[in-house]
């Protein structure tokens, strides 16, 4: 893991802390500072636990939004017929590169995680509780230090998995767990039906199993105090992107989103990439409009998905944005079906010329439409659903791209991609008085740099990942113009 991806993150509370509660000063909750806020979890039936799900309206909050209560009910039913004992496993993988929540709840307060997934231990008489981590770091620290801080209950078991898109996914993560290379199963497999060990397995994100502590402490009556209609309690969100404070939020649902970007320095500007990169954008003015629900984001057209909120600002260029992301996706995939192996980049190439004002958005759409529904896993599905919702967002920004070829943005790479932060120091630019556009850079650096109707680069200056440096030392040092320049200077394999 980075230094920048371990950086401690802001946490701030619009409404009552709930689970942010003792996180203003960034410090991490001990046990004994944890029971001072957050009772020890009761012990539940089956039953109980079944209700007290169903009265708070507890979902997971990894994209599908999945009715615990009704988790819950298929493992039991699956140990009823089996006869045999249940697994309980916390998802801390984290992969979406925007998210910092569950982390930041590992961080501070992995004692409210780990209250939760012991309180659904006890009830499904589970003797183990696994917890999938990605890329180590403070979070797996703070982790196994609350493990050894607690007293009797189950035990726990910290499994890390590669640092990927996919880690995220259930049944990749119980392919981790069990000792197979973490993908996407090619065959969709409930983990209430089959999951570690082949036993019948409650999965979750860290998220909702903190909720399962805090609505077990209050009650589903206080629990509800605040919340929308049939959607009650608060949420945490990631808000990065453009935001000028980035932070993780707690915030009531219902709230309108405008009040979350007003919190964390930011406005819609050129639109609101929310639910991470399987989830949707929203135009300035639906995202102006829209509230924090399930019903209200869907209202606009987009979804509440991983808890992810990232604004472009006004002076990016969300078309530019969401090519770099499907690239991205479609360099994650899990190389196991036709509509990951062939779809993924067939899309990202149609955006990618869409966006460069040479592609039309009938080759996107049509690009988007094959292997609908018909993927190993749903990342084929979510690379679509973001492309899409795209075209119907940014149709402005697609005539004024088909016309000019570029918008000609002045701040890039708004949106987080793994390796990018660390990379930041360096920059590739171009000297605009020795350019006489030969375009041989972008043939060297085609991921790095575009070339506009004229043959000229579309950016004068881009960020280099650390994995593309040797090819941006190769496109410098074989400009025949001599007008690239990268800072800081790097010796490449080509001098």
């Amino acid at each position: 893991m980075s230094a920048a991806a371990d950086a401690p993150t802001a946490v701030r509370t619009l409404g009552p802390a709930r689970l942010t509660a003792g996180l203003e000063g960034g410090a991490r909750l001990a046990l004994d500072g944890h029971r001072a806020l957050h009772p020890a979890p009761p012990r539940l039936r089956p039953d109980d636990l079944v209700a007290l799900a169903g009265l708070g309206e507890l979902r997971g909050r990894g994209g599908a939004h999945f009715p615990f209560a009704r988790k819950v009910a298929a493992v039991l039913r699956a140990c009823g017929r089996r006869g045999c004992p249940a697994r309980v496993v916390v998802n801390a993988t984290e992969g979406e590169p925007g998210s910092r929540k569950d982390r930041t709840l590992l961080e501070r307060a992995p004692h409210l995680v780990l209250d939760g997934a012991e309180l659904a231990a006890s009830a499904l008489d589970a003797h183990e509780v696994v917890v999938g981590t990605a890329g180590g770091g403070g979070a797996e620290r703070s982790l196994l230090d609350a493990i050894a801080e607690r007293g009797p209950g189950p035990s726990v078991r910290v499994v890390r998995l590669p640092e990927r898109f996919l880690s995220g996914e259930g049944g990749a993560l119980v392919r981790g767990i069990n000792g197979s290379r973490p993908v996407p199963p090619g065959v969709k497999q409930r983990a209430s039906d089959a999951g570690v060990d082949g036993l019948p397995t409650l999965l979750s994100n860290a998220e909702p199993y903190a909720q399962r502590a805090v609505v077990a402490a209050l009650g589903a009556d206080r629990f509800g105090v605040v919340g929308a209609p049939g959607e009650p309690g608060s949420l945490l969100l990631t808000v990065g992107g453009a935001a000028r404070s980035p932070a993780v939020v707690e915030a009531p649902f219902g709230t309108p989103l405008g009040e979350v970007l007003e919190a964390c320095g930011a406005d819609p500007g050129r639109g609101v990439l929310v639910g991470g990169y399987h989830g949707a954008w929203l135009a300035p003015g639906d995202a102006a409009g829209a509230v924090l629900s399930r019903a209200g984001m869907e209202a606009r057209g987009g979804a509440l998905g991983a808890g992810i909120v990232l604004p472009v600002g006004p002076d990016a260029c969300p078309l530019d944005e969401t090519a770099r992301v499907l690239r991205y996706l479609a360099e994650e995939n899990a190389r196991q079906c036709g509509p990951c192996a062939r779809g993924l980049p067939r899309l990202a190439g149609a955006f990618g010329d869409l966006a460069a004002g040479e592609g039309t958005p009938e080759a996107v759409a049509e690009a988007a439409s094959i292997g609908a529904g018909r993927g190993a896993c749903a990342h084929p599905d979510g690379a679509a659903r973001l492309a899409a919702s795209a075209l119907e967002a940014f149709r402005d920004d697609i005539a004024v791209h088909a016309v000019a070829g570029s918008c000609r943005p002045r701040v890039r790479e708004v949106l987080p991609l793994p390796g990018e932060a660390a990379a930041a120091r360096s920059r590739l630019t171009v000297d605009w008085s020795r350019c006489d556009a030969h375009g041989l850079c972008a043939h060297l650096a085609p991921a790095l740099i575009r070339l506009d109707r004229h043959g000229y680069p579309e950016a004068p200056e881009v960020a280099v990942p650390e994995r593309l440096l040797d090819e941006a030392g190769k496109a410098v040092d074989m400009c025949p113009a001599l007008a690239l320049r990268l800072s800081p200077p790097r010796v490449s394999p080509w001098r």
